[in-house]
Order: structure tokens, then C-alpha cells, then sequence
């Protein structure tokens, strides 16, 4: 009794160490698709970036921490995060498609442009609030509201 307990462990214990590794068929396809359009090297570029700001804020902590802190930022760690989200969205037909169109060049070109598209289109979003947080105070001053007074 107690050999056939050891061994189902043992093959729980291969199972398990099996199934981590080896990536389904549906991880294959979205991290080709993560692949196409680089979200990876976009993760470690935005923590890079992250680390040279808290380097420039942190100036008596030594050149070689922040070097070191830089080697160990790994994209397959942001992907591996990410994987179960566009399992949950996608289907491994979706995700057939979505690489179709991203090997395309409109899909190309979807992903050369999109940087510049989320940027622009944040610092018009940031215009657009303030206009309409600065619209929304005049109303409430214009209906009697002082803004100054009433608790947040």
C-alpha cells in the first residue's frame, strides 16, 4: 500500500513538473502574438525607464545596483503574468487570426504606429479632462455651487 501511495506522489509530482513546462498549444499562439507586437520588449523598456527614474532620484545608491537591477528584468516574466488574460479573452481561433493580421502589413503597420497613436492620444485625453474639469467647476459656480466649500 504504502509503494503505490509513493509512486501515484511521484507521478502527481511528474505530472505537475510536466504540465508547467510545456506550454499548450493556445500559450504557443499568444506568445507568438505577444511576440509580434514586441509587448515584451515594451515591458522592459517601461521597467528600465522605471529604474533609470528611481536611479536619478536615489543618486547615493551605487551605479552597480541599478545595473544589476536592469539585468534581472526578464520580458517572459511580464509575459508568463499576462498569459492567463488573453487566455481568458481569446480563443485559439481569435489568436489564429490576430497573427494573420499582424503579419499582414496593416497589421505591420498596426503595430509601427501604435506607440505614437497612445501617446498622442493620451496627451489630447489629458486636454480634453482638464477642459471639461474646468468646464464643470464654472457650471457649479454659474448654478450657485462653490466648490471651494462643499466636501470632497
Amino acid at each position: 500500500m504504502k509503494k503505490i501511495l509513493a509512486i501515484l506522489i511521484c507521478l502527481t509530482f511528474i505530472n505537475n513538473a510536466f504540465s508547467q513546462t510545456t506550454p499548450t498549444p493556445k500559450e504557443k499562439k499568444i506568445r507568438e502574438m505577444l511576440e509580434l507586437v514586441g509587448s515584451g520588449k515594451l515591458g522592459v523598456q517601461v521597467a528600465q525607464q522605471m529604474l533609470t527614474n528611481f536611479q536619478e532620484r536615489f543618486t547615493t545608491v551605487p551605479a552597480e545596483f541599478w545595473d544589476k537591477m536592469k539585468a534581472n528584468i526578464n520580458a517572459d516574466d511580464l509575459i508568463n503574468l499576462t498569459l492567463p488574460v488573453y487566455a481568458k479573452y481569446y480563443t485559439e481561433e481569435d489568436l489564429d487570426q490576430i497573427i494573420a493580421f499582424y503579419k499582414t502589413p496593416a497589421g505591420r503597420k498596426v503595430i509601427e504606429v501604435t506607440p505614437q497613436i497612445v501617446q498622442e492620444s493620451m496627451q489630447l485625453g489629458r486636454q480634453w479632462g482638464q477642459k471639461l474639469g474646468e468646464k464643470i467647476i464654472s457650471e457649479m459656480k454659474a448654478n450657485g455651487y462653490d466648490p471651494e466649500k462643499i466636501q470632497q
